[in-house]
């Protein structure tokens, strides 16, 4: 999952941005409200997590073009501004969740599996296709009941799969949700991990979950179920 900070407070910024990188999330991390604006034009995210008082344009402002333009990407404000108008004028503007300042991570993040899954119409957090299941909290993936162990980015490229099951996705999308807007590695690195996970996932089952659609992409899917 891609996630975009906005937030003046350097360290403050840091810190954020380091711990969701812990928790698997790729992120991108900006101080005001213009490069907030470009940021979000360039890239698509899963989740912005933006501060309100800031340079250039406040959060308010930012919120409000971005949904003008049609944008739908979950917003939570990450803010001092506590007043019960300040909260209500937040949400009115579109904003999907608000926090108060000053806050406890697992509350943040337990926040953002939130968003996330109602953004993907989930209601659970665990993601199921067929005898694969992933636990978004705790961070397991098993298959047929047997626990498989996946890298950061391994877990984080399967979560995008299964929240978008029976779609296919491009190298392109899965590259731009995975890593940050500062990724330079290798053009094939998507496959390289793709590869990966039929090892760990399909290697050992008769039943395939992981498909290739040639010339676009790849996706996850139940194929038994989808015939």
């Amino acid at each position: 999952m891609r996630v975009l900070v906005v937030e003046d407070e350097k360290y403050m910024n840091r810190i954020i941005s380091k711990k969701l990188k812990v928790e698997g999330y790729s992120v991108d991390s900006c101080h005001d409200g213009e490069e907030a604006i470009n940021y979000i034009k360039s890239a698509s995210y899963d989740i912005i997590i933006m501060d309100i008082m800031m340079p250039q344009k406040d959060g308010y402002e930012v919120l409000k073009e971005i949904r003008y333009e049609g944008n739908p990407v979950p917003v939570l404000f990450l803010t001092a501004k506590d007043a019960l108008e300040d909260r209500v004028k937040g949400l009115d503007l579109g904003a999907d969740d608000y926090l108060v300042k000053p806050f406890h991570f697992e509350e943040l993040m337990a926040r953002i599996r939130v968003m996330i899954r109602r953004s993907h119409g989930k209601a659970s957090n665990q993601l199921q296709i067929a005898d694969l299941i992933l636990d978004i909290n705790a961070h397991t993936v098993k298959r047929n009941n047997n626990f498989i162990e996946l890298s950061a980015k391994e877990f984080a490229i399967l979560e995008y799969m299964m929240q978008n099951a029976g779609i296919v996705l491009s190298r392109e999308k899965l590259e731009t949700h995975i890593w940050n807007y500062d990724y330079q590695g290798a053009s094939n690195m998507i496959d390289v991990y793709i590869r990966y996970l039929r090892i760990k996932i399909d290697k050992d089952y008769e039943h395939k979950l992981i498909h290739t659609v040639r010339g676009v992409g790849y996706m996850i899917k139940d194929k038994e179920k989808n015939l």
